[in-house]
This record gives structure tokens, sequence and C-alpha cells, in this order.
């Protein structure tokens, strides 16, 4: 399916940009009026709102994560879902300190005017608690 293929691309895109730790590459994959969920914290709703949550991230934290895709879901014309398990570390700016994380994503993308897929919600869910090394 051409839509699942485009899918893929765009969470591989997605993995890079967050490996770069780059704020400006995360948001040229979201919607305009995309919606971030961290766990623990508020949603981030819209693209400044988005845009300064990942900048907080990337301010405290380097990831270095590989996400494996569990399901793409067609949910109806111009809307699919996506369920990834990532695995891989993430190391504090301040101090140094290396975790291994593993995570299930849950991903809800939408086409936009053009027929482009683009991220419209974004949440994880930790499936291990961080083990420091």
């Amino acid at each position: 399916m051409i839509a699942n293929e485009r899918i893929t691309a765009l969470l591989a895109d997605y993995n890079d940009a967050l490996n770069a730790s780059s704020t400006e590459a995360v948001m040229k994959l979201y919607a305009d009026d995309g919606v971030f969920m961290p766990p623990y914290s508020e949603s981030a709703v819209g693209a400044t709102a988005v845009r300064q949550a990942y900048d907080a991230v990337f301010n405290t934290i380097r990831l270095n994560v590989k996400f494996t895709i569990v399901e793409i879901i067609q949910l109806s014309p111009g809307w699919a879902f996506a369920r990834t398990n990532s695995a891989g570390t993430t190391t504090e700016h301040s101090t140094g300190a290396v975790s291994h994380e593993g995570n299930q994503e849950l991903f809800i993308f939408k086409q936009d005017d053009t027929g482009s897929w683009k991220i419209a919600r974004y949440s994880f869910s930790p499936t291990s608690p961080p083990k420091q090394r």
C-alpha cells in the first residue's frame, strides 16, 4: 500500500530527526495542529507548543533510538494509525548519565492538502524502567 510506504518513510524521518536532536526536522513532519502527548506532562497542541516541547526534550537529553513498526492501520481516507516500539539509549546533557529505554509509540497521521502524510498526534509509554549504566 502506498499509504503504508509513505508512513513508514515518515517514521524513518522522525527517527532520524530525534537522533539528530533537530526540532526543525521534527516540525517539518508535524501537521500545524499537531499534538504531542508526553507522559507525566501537559499536552503540547499546535505548532508553537509542539516546537517548545521538542526543544525542551532536546535541551535535556540526547536520543539514540530505533523504531520498529508493529502495525499501521488506515482509519479512513486521509487518516492512519501506527503503533511502534522503540529501544535505545538516552544521555542526559547535564550529567552524561546514559539510560536504556524501551517505549511504545502511538501515532495518528493525517494527509494535508497536498496529499503528504503528517504527524497529527504522538504519544509514548515507557515499556521498561530506565536502567542507568
